[in-house]
C-alpha cells in the first residue's frame, strides 16, 4: 500500500503553514505577520520542522513550496516573504524561483539568520567565512 500524498494547508489562526500526510500531521513552518516600511505584509517565517519519523522524504521542500505558492495566490494580500528560518534562507537560495517573494535581497537574510553550516553555503556563494 502506497503512503498518502503530502498536502499542504494554512493555519490561520496559529499562524503557521502545516504539512499532512493523510489526517496525521508531520510538520509546520511558522510565521509571525508584520507590516512592512511601504505599507505591505512581510512575512517572516522564523521556524521550520518535519517529524523525525519523516524526515529524509522532501517534506521540508515541499511544505515551503507550497506555503510561497499560498502567498503568491494573494492570500495575504500582496505580501512578501523575510526568512528567518535557517531551512527557510537555504530552500530560497536553492530555488531562484522564490526571489520574488523575498522581502528584501537574500545575502541580507543570510547574514541575518544563524545558517548551520555558513562555511559550506560561503564557500558555494564565494563569500569569506
Amino acid at each position: 500500500m502506497t503512503e498518502p500524498t503530502p498536502h499542504v494547508v494554512h493555519n490561520s489562526e496559529a499562524h503557521r503553514f502545516e504539512i499532512f500526510i493523510g489526517e496525521e500531521r508531520v510538520g509546520l513552518a511558522d510565521y509571525e505577520r508584520r507590516l512592512a516600511a511601504d505599507g505591505g505584509t512581510v512575512l517572516n517565517f522564523v521556524h521550520t520542522e518535519v517529524d523525525p519519523a519523516h524526515q529524509g522524504k522532501n517534506l521540508a521542500a515541499i511544505l515551503t513550496r507550497e506555503a510561497f505558492a499560498m502567498v503568491r495566490a494573494g492570500e495575504f494580500g500582496n505580501a512578501k516573504v523575510w526568512p528567518v528560518c535557517s531551512y527557510t534562507v537555504m530552500y530560497m537560495q536553492r530555488h531562484p524561483d522564490a526571489h520574488d517573494l523575498i522581502s528584501g535581497n537574500l545575502e541580507d537574510a543570510v547574514a541575518a539568520c544563524r545558517v548551520p553550516n555558513a562555511a559550506k553555503f560561503n564557500a558555494e556563494h564565494g563569500k569569506q567565512s
